[in-house]
């Protein structure tokens, strides 16, 4: 099955934003996996919270592509803790993770609950 779409939430240069309540992270985010499109992973920020009882991992997948040529650092896995966890994941180098066509893609554990949230950082002007 096809990817889950998150889309940006973006932060507003020389502005304000409020607290977004994100995706919800359940049983289809975590056996497809999410993709983020047309992303800037230079200016991309993840936070993922974790309401499952134990830690889980949230894997940013390397690239595959001819653009990808940092790809054999590995995929970025980070463990969020158990039932209030909350991690900050970010931002990436392009040349490690950003798949062909503009794309980061992002997997859970099994049973992992709590909700991802995609951020675009702005330029500063």
């Amino acid at each position: 099955m096809p990817r889950t779409a998150v889309a940006y939430t973006p932060f507003v240069p020389n502005g304000n934003l409020s607290d977004p309540a994100g995706t919800t992270i359940d049983a289809t985010l975590v056996t497809n996996g999410v993709v983020i499109e047309n992303v800037d992973p230079e200016r991309t920020l993840i936070r993922v919270t974790n309401t499952a009882g134990s830690d889980k991992v949230v894997t940013v997948k390397t690239g595959s592509g001819s653009q990808s040529w940092m790809a054999g650092q590995g995929d970025l896995a980070v463990t969020v803790a158990a039932t209030s966890g909350k991690q900050f994941i970010g931002p990436f180098t392009s040349a490690r993770f950003q798949q062909q066509g503009s794309k980061l893609y992002v997997d859970f554990a099994s049973g992992t609950t709590g909700t991802i949230t995609v951020f675009r950082l702005p330029k500063a002007y």
